[in-house]
């Protein structure tokens, strides 16, 4: 394999920043439900998701326009620069106030939507086509371990341990040492760092691009307008590709802004209950990334996302219907497989039909798509009588329908276009 030796430092930078990332993303919504400021965080999540509406389409022209490699080091030294003085200020004042907590949120988020597009366009640059299936598993399996130590890790820092007798991750147990909890501007201390440690990782990636790059010249809009040309050229990739990403929206609103709210009120659970959730989810991903190509071996891209889009409705469903800790958890690695197993299909798909001249600015639209859904489901979620204690379960069974609507739209793509 060409580049292996890129490719390797990408994924360990990924593992390190991740990590403690993954832990971070944990720590804010809980933090909210703790202080009993949910309002305010589903606010702050609602503000980001409107700004990735603008953001996201200047990333992709970006990731198409710029060195990756350099794409990195800006991200991981701007954004490592100021979580670090946050932090800061975390320690000098001794607590920090919300809208800071919920900065580093906003800064995090958005940095998600560039590092990953940006990602899965470089390795795609620097990969031969024949090893795209096993580099998609091998990123999934490497994102969602992060996961699985972030949430193991988080899980730990946030409610801290009692010596002797103590309960973790809803199971009793018996430990002989004593963890204290950590504050929000330590963890966001502890991000921060990761960030520098990549960026030093990634300043030694040398790479040869194996696709040919022609950085188109224009504003934004312009730019963006090739990306939507193409996509309307080929219609199944669009209808495809926006209908695909219905479980990540999912899982996204149930991740950052539904779970914290299920573990808090209709579960009566802690904080390490709704940590160890994104174990469970990590577990599941990891699973998809091992199995995925042979458990539904036998049906192609489209048909294999549909199956894992009506598995997701029908375990929120069944979390709507249920208040019992050890089914949560069931459902959330089956959560991890379905989302990892479709995203695995899905962007194996796009590696080979979108060419990588426009990769970024077509995933961007994509991303515009979904998050327009969420905009949308947060304004459903904002209705007072969903907002009540004990009403979350209505929201799992929203979006329940929404991704049963989005199977429906992929069956009939494939059937259309013979995909």
């Amino acid at each position: 394999m060409k580049n292996f030796s890129a490719i390797f430092l990408l994924l360990l930078a990924n593992t390190i920043s991740g990590i403690a990332q993954g832990i971070s993303i944990i720590a804010i919504p809980w933090y909210f439900t703790q202080i009993g400021e949910v309002g305010k965080f589903g606010g702050a999540y609602a503000l980001v998701t409107v700004l990735a509406l603008f953001w996201s389409p200047y990333a992709g022209t970006l990731i198409d326009r710029f060195n990756r490699k350099h794409i990195f080091l800006v991200l991981t030294a701007t954004i490592g620069t100021l979580i670090t003085l946050i932090a800061g200020l975390g320690f000098y004042w001794q607590l920090l106030p919300w809208y800071l907590v919920a900065a580093v949120f906003v800064l995090t988020f958005l940095n998600y939507n560039i590092h990953y597009p940006t990602v899965y366009a470089f390795v795609q640059e620097i990969t031969e086509e024949k090893y795209y299936g096993r580099l998609t598993s091998i990123l999934e399996i490497q994102n969602q371990l992060t996961t699985l130590l972030a949430g193991a890790i988080g899980a730990l820092l946030l409610e801290g341990v009692e010596a002797g007798a103590t309960e973790i991750f809803g199971v009793a147990m018996s430990l002989p040492f004593q963890i204290e909890a950590w504050t929000i501007y330590e963890i966001f201390l502890l991000d921060a760092s990761t960030y520098f440690a990549s960026f030093v990782i990634i300043s030694f990636i040398q790479f040869e691009s194996l696709k040919e790059r022609r950085p188109d010249k224009g504003s934004v809009v312009e730019q963006l307008k090739i990306g939507w040309n193409y996509l309307m050229n080929q219609r199944y990739i669009f209808w495809f590709g926006v209908a695909s990403y219905a479980v990540f929206v999912t899982v996204l609103l149930t991740n950052f802004y539904l779970a914290a709210i299920y573990v808090s009120q209709h579960l009566a659970a802690t904080g390490d209950v709704y940590a160890f959730s994104e174990v469970c989810y990590a577990v599941g991903a990891i699973l998809a990334g091992i199995m995925i190509q042979q458990l539904l071996k036998g049906l192609n891209i489209p048909n294999t996302i549909i199956v894992m889009t009506i598995t997701t409705a029908a375990l929120f469903l069944t979390l709507a219907f249920t208040r019992n800790i050890f089914i949560f958890y069931i459902m959330f690695v089956i959560l991890g497989l379905t989302n990892a197993g479709v995203r695995i299909q899905r962007v194996t798909l796009l590696f080979k039909v979108v060419p990588n001249q426009v990769f970024g600015r077509a995933g961007s639209i994509f991303f515009i798509a979904n998050t327009i859904f969420r905009v949308l489901f947060l304004a459903i979620f904002a209705i007072p009588f969903l907002q009540k204690e004990g009403n979350i379960i209505y929201n799992f069974a929203i979006i329940s329908l929404f991704l049963l609507l989005a199977a429906v739209v992929l069956k009939w793509n494939e059937r259309k276009h013979n995909i």
